[in-house]
């Protein structure tokens, strides 16, 4: 027995060690996926996790949503690719809007830390594709029966009424557009940085994907989804938008994680990140501005 305990053990790499090389073992991964590989159904806060077929926990959330009609609906397409550190609260903060009958799906690119055990009993709908965020978006998106999309990254924590005021858009004719968005820190640098990205976007009509763009599924079908870029495809989609329609505006906020300027500098991110954008608009291959990023196929 002890032997068979063992071998099932060494089968579970994402219980220690994080991105870091930290071994200090994580215990929400840990039971979770224990219980994934006995025989039994593993229950927390409520919820039930049993075996699936395609060796995947598949949620057995008690939230009753509310019968809505499609037309109605929001689908939350989410893609992710390691954010078991703090995807959580993200997922925990659209719970609400399940209960009112919107569909959250989750869409992970290949994680290795464990995201989809996590997030499992906190969607509706959990795909595995391949990394990159386009094809993550666009697998999701084929999975959605909402007729509106919104595509929400997992590192954004939205407001409480998101999904109210993207309900809101097509009542005032519109079929599209982003939210104002805040970046999840006290520094006032990054204060200012929100603050030029929504007043570009409002000057431009480009929104970008930390926006939490959002689009009428069947306007978003009719242009083929998004193309498959390794970067740069929330603009790419946003330019073919903003040929139809002006993007509505939505105050939101929501709020974005400062990894991204954290890890390297603010003053550095913002710098590449005006380097990329105009190299893209000068015709630059969008493969060769994601080897600049520091992103291989969108991860």
């Amino acid at each position: 027995m002890l032997g068979y305990f063992t071998l099932r053990i060494s089968r579970l790499p994402l219980l220690t060690g994080g991105a870091g090389g930290d071994r200090t073992p994580d215990l929400r991964i840990a039971n979770a996926t224990l219980s994934h590989l006995s025989y039994g159904p593993y229950e927390s806060a409520g919820r039930v996790f049993r075996p699936a077929a395609d060796g995947i926990l598949a949620p057995r959330s008690r939230i009753s949503p509310q019968p809505r009609d499609p037309m109605e609906q929001v689908s939350i397409v989410m893609p992710a690719l390691n954010e078991a550190a703090g995807i959580v609260p993200v997922l925990e903060r659209l719970q609400a809007c399940r209960r009112d009958g919107h569909e959250l799906i989750l869409v992970d690119g290949g994680s290795s830390d464990g995201t989809p055990v996590i997030a499992a009993p906190l969607v509706d709908t959990l795909i595995h594709t391949g990394a990159g965020r386009a094809v993550q978006m666009n697998a999701g998106a084929a999975r959605a029966r909402g007729a509106m999309l919104w595509f929400l990254h997992a590192d954004t924590l939205p407001c409480t009424d998101a999904v109210g005021q993207i309900l809101e858009v097509p009542l005032r004719g519109g079929s599209w557009g982003r939210f104002d968005v805040v970046i999840d820190s006290p520094r006032p640098l990054l204060r200012l940085v929100a603050g030029m990205m929504n007043l570009r976007s409002a000057l431009t009509g480009i929104a970008t994907g930390d926006q939490g763009i959002f689009v009428e599924r069947a306007l978003f079908e009719s242009l083929g989804g998004f193309a498959p870029l390794p970067l740069m495809e929330d603009i790419e989609l946003s330019r073919r938008l903003r040929g139809l329609a002006r993007p509505a505006r939505l105050r939101g906020p929501l709020r974005t994680s400062a990894r991204r300027w954290e890890r390297a500098g603010a003053w550095r991110t913002i710098a590449l990140m005006w380097r990329l954008r105009l190299a893209y608009r000068a015709g630059a291959a969008p493969e060769t501005l994601a080897r600049r990023y520091g992103r291989r196929d969108g991860a």
